[in-house]
């Protein structure tokens, strides 16, 4: 049975896994040394739970435990119940969904798990949590099979990515690229066609290498790059082939996130008939 403590002091050592959650370098070292992520509101926690992450501990306000006390039974965890404000005093913002769980931390799906598939987006050097968060969401709506990131990218696990991902980081296969400078050969060795989303004289429209697509089937890796210079020139120059999405009205780019979720959208694979695979 869970149990339930209540907390009214925000030096209590029990609530370790939850200081100032909005400091990402604190967060980055404490997670990485307990080996723990947060989750955050009650859909999330549902989903990380569902998903088979065992929880450390949760911390409450009053009035979200009722909506979970479902998932709690036949656990063996403490739920600290705090106030709202004590909550803001030990995260170091209000938590305004009203709930947070610490998570164990599990290495699902290795790159050469993702590399058995058929379709991924590969990131790299994409810092912002934000932005993984969505592009992960994104991969899994349109019925992409993964995301690999490179080594410096962000944190998928990170409380904000989770959020903006809306729990799809715990759906979705992804995984680490062990070796930047030559991750793309390795996806080429597995039979991917390496696309790498830029601005280049050389580039072709994204609706020329769909076209393309439908005529010669086969796996596609889809490189995107940081949210400021976007791809290396070291992977551009690795990749199959370089394609841009055509704008209108003065506009160079989108937002990776959306250029993401375009792209994916028109290079999803589909059956002869025009179906997707993933339906």
């Amino acid at each position: 049975m869970a149990t339930f403590i209540d907390i009214d002091d925000p030096a209590d050592p029990r609530l370790a896994d939850y200081v100032n959650l909005r400091d990402v370098n604190l967060r980055k070292s404490l997670e990485a040394e307990h080996g723990l992520f947060i989750a955050e509101g009650a859909k999330v926690i549902r989903r990380a739970c569902g998903a088979g992450y065992p929880p450390r501990s949760f911390l409450l306000a009053p009035r979200w435990i009722d909506g979970l006390r479902d998932l709690f039974d036949g656990l063996d965890v403490e739920v600290f119940v705090v106030s709202e404000a004590l909550a803001e005093q030990v995260t170091g913002f209000h938590v305004h969904r009203g709930a947070l769980a610490s998570m164990c931390r599990q290495a699902r799906w290795s790159a050469a798990d993702l590399m058995a598939t058929r379709r991924l987006v590969v990131c790299e050097d994409i810092v912002d949590h934000t932005n993984v968060g969505a592009i992960i969401r994104c991969a899994a709506g349109i019925g992409w099979d993964g995301v690999l990131l490179a080594p410096r990218a962000a944190d998928p696990l990170y409380r904000r990515a989770i959020k903006t991902s809306m729990g799809t980081v715990f759906q979705l296969p992804w995984a680490r690229l062990e070796n930047w400078s030559r991750g793309l050969d390795e996806l080429r060795d597995h039979g991917f066609t390496v696309a790498a989303m830029a601005l280049s004289d050389e580039s072709v429209t994204l609706d020329d290498l769909s076209a393309d697509l439908r005529r010669n089937p086969r796996k596609v890796a889809l490189l995107m790059g940081t949210e400021g210079a976007g791809l290396s020139a070291h992977w551009i120059s690795q990749a199959d082939v370089v394609v841009r999405i055509p704008m209108a009205g003065g506009v160079d780019s989108l937002n990776v996130a959306a250029a993401a979720a375009v792209a994916c959208h028109e290079l999803r694979e589909t059956s002869p008939t025009g179906l997707s695979l993933s339906q």
